[in-house]
């Protein structure tokens, strides 16, 4: 297959932007008289950028994995804390609820609209077969793709506006798309997955009915996809993540926004396409003509994009090994000298914060501390008109199944209620009542946040939704265990039921206790997340200039789990996180706050992960604000 059809079809592309790319993404490739060799085994294969990217991301990693075994440690030898979780902990792992039917799409050389037979797996992977028949029998899908980065659209108009902003000229205005006379017929029901780098997908369904239970599918297994690292509890995982953004800062982004959705590969690729972007554009785009000119540049998004994701899984897996090794020797050298580190820590940690105090306190009375109240404020409203949501989801779920039990002494009607009970977590249309609190305020919040360098309003509101399904998980599985050890065959429908009201109030309480618990952590650590990558930019020059003066006495420890860069963070975030949890005081009452988040500063790490990761080994709360771990 030649690679110029496999980019471009039938679109004109001048030879040197094609040579261009080829030697861009392909240093491998051989020239001879002029003309570009393909590689044997693999096509465009962007290895000289990715190896780039692995180079001057693994030290970061490396670093970060030595301070999450450092701070795994001294957590595990300080004072333990009382479990403060009262619902029992949901052991379902996370999912989405399959979803399968007819749907038309876009497909085919030319693109015709076609028949398929469409599944979601409980993974989150979209799969398309031509017939029903042929996923009944296991054969191989015509295509398939996983979710990570789409957006659902169901609105043919606001498609083909995104189309016409896909490929903006030189002098960074919008062209107007070409008419597409296949995008242009109106389509009744469609669904269009939508993806900065990655082909698009169109589809159609044949009622609104499937159209809207299609989007609720989707839309779940994108969010599953979405938060895989947010929601792990693994000690490599928060490492990466900090390590994502330290990288990300050596290249002057302070800024948290999306780009941290996905699994580690898929995180990385997205990092590497953000950089090569503005070069592919500015090659490229000006020779691409005709109709269809922005599903052609996306067509070589895709391409370029899952090059790139061979190569970062490909690096990944390669490291996988050392990071084994390296976690195993970090355990053995540091345990042993964990006390002398964190005295040491404390010392620097004094001194520093002397140092920088002045500038940064003038920094958060001029920028940080008129804005904090508003998006406090905006953050509880939302968590808690969700949480509101969830109990009364919660609470009608469970006087169903007292009510059935009353007035059916069917035994098959009361287990398909006990079931669909269960379920409740995992119903995409009945969720949905809570999940739309948190897409309410997306506009708003990042109006609030922008400002401060904050574009992650997706993760934000993801970050919400695996809350709230956590804890209906969570309250769901605490009824049905405390149901099933009170109720007995010796009680009659009206004693079963009465029973049930007893567990209902227990499991209410416990619901109540456990939410406010989960909102106090969520609006902590999102102000965290938008707060102190600011901070940070704004003390880059006047502050961390004077690190090197302070960074003898760490390099004598000769640990790579101690450095003055890490020290100078937490420095930071301690003095932030004195006024979030001013602010917090104010906004939900002293009494309502837990003692836990005062001291914050003084800790070795900030109280609000802490705090998170605690409540993670007791087998309810992960690390990112707001969302779940297991379900």
């Amino acid at each position: 297959m030649e690679l110029e059809h496999v980019f471009w079809g039938n679109f004109g592309v001048r030879i040197g932007i094609r040579k261009w790319l080829f030697c861009l993404f392909c240093p491998h490739l051989r020239q001879v008289g002029g003309d570009l060799i393909q590689p044997r085994h693999h096509l465009l294969v962007p290895a000289g950028q990715v190896d780039t990217l692995l180079r001057n991301f693994l030290p970061c990693y490396r670093g970060q994995l030595a301070a999450s075994v450092l701070w795994q440690i001294s957590r595990e030898l300080g004072p333990q804390e009382p479990a403060g979780c009262q619902l029992l902990h949901s052991k379902k792992l996370p999912q989405v609820r399959e979803h399968r039917g007819p749907l038309t799409q876009l497909q085919g050389h030319p693109p015709q609209w076609q028949p398929i037979f469409c599944v979601l797996r409980g993974d989150g992977r979209l799969e398309w077969f031509s017939h029903r028949e042929e996923y009944e029998n296991g054969d191989r899908p015509l295509g398939s793709t996983v979710l990570t980065g789409y957006t659902v659209l169901t609105s043919q108009s606001e498609y083909l506006h995104l189309l016409d902003t896909l490929c903006p000229e030189s002098s960074g205005h919008h062209t107007q798309e070409e008419p597409d006379p296949l995008l242009e017929m109106p389509v009744s029901f469609p669904l269009f997955l939508q993806h900065p780098f990655r082909r698009h997908l169109c589809f159609s369904a044949a009622t609104a009915e499937a159209q809207r239970a299609w989007r609720l599918a989707l839309q779940g297994g994108i969010r599953l996809r979405g938060t895989v690292l947010q929601r792990s509890q693994a000690p490599a995982a928060r490492a990466f993540l900090d390590a994502i953004r330290l990288y990300r800062q050596q290249q002057g982004h302070f800024g948290d926004d999306d780009v941290t959705l996905g699994s580690d590969a898929e995180v990385l690729t997205a990092v590497l396409m953000r950089e090569l972007l503005p070069a592919l554009r500015a090659q490229t785009l000006p020779g691409l003509r005709g109709a269809g000119r922005a599903r052609a540049w996306a067509k070589l998004l895709d391409a370029v994009h899952a090059a790139v994701l061979d190569g970062a899984s490909t690096g990944l897996r390669a490291f996988q090994p050392e990071k084994e090794e390296l976690l195993a020797a970090l355990e053995k050298t540091i345990r042993p000298d964990v006390d002398q580190m964190l005295k040491l820590r404390e010392r620097v940690l004094g001194r520093l914060q002397a140092n920088v105090q002045g500038p940064l306190e003038s920094c958060l009375r001029r920028k940080v501390d008129e804005q904090l109240p508003r998006v406090t404020q905006t953050l509880l409203s939302t968590v808690e008109a969700e949480l509101a949501a969830v109990q009364t989801l919660l609470t009608q779920g469970m006087d169903r199944l007292s009510r059935h039990l009353r007035g059916s002494p069917s035994s098959t009607r009361l287990r398909k209620e006990v079931y669909s009970f269960g379920e409740m977590p995992w119903d995409p249309e009945l969720m949905q009542t809570c999940y739309r609190e948190a897409e309410r305020s997306r506009g708003r919040l990042g109006q609030l946040a922008a400002p401060f360098g904050f574009f992650g309003t997706q993760s934000l509101v993801f970050g919400a939704q695996d809350l709230a399904q956590q804890l209906m998980a969570d309250a769901v599985a605490t009824f049905l265990q405390l149901a099933d050890q009170c109720l007995t065959t010796a009680l009659d429908c009206d004693q079963a039921a009465q029973q049930l009201e007893k567990v209902r109030g227990r499991v209410l309480k416990k619901f109540q206790s456990d939410s406010g618990s989960a909102r106090r952590r969520f609006i902590h650590g999102w102000l965290l997340c938008i707060f102190l990558p600011f901070v940070l930019s704004q003390l880059e020059l006047s502050c961390k200039a004077e690190l090197p003066e302070f960074e003898g006495d760490v390099l004598a420890v000769g640990s790579p789990a101690l450095t003055i860069e890490g020290i100078y963070e937490d420095v930071i975030r301690g003095v932030l996180l004195q006024r979030i949890n001013r602010e917090l005081k104010n906004a939900l009452g002293a009494s309502n706050l837990s003692c836990t988040l005062d001291g914050c500063s003084e800790l070795p790490w900030d109280q609000a992960e802490t705090d998170v990761e605690t409540e993670a080994q007791r087998g309810t709360c992960s690390r990112q604000p707001g969302s779940s771990t297991e379900v």
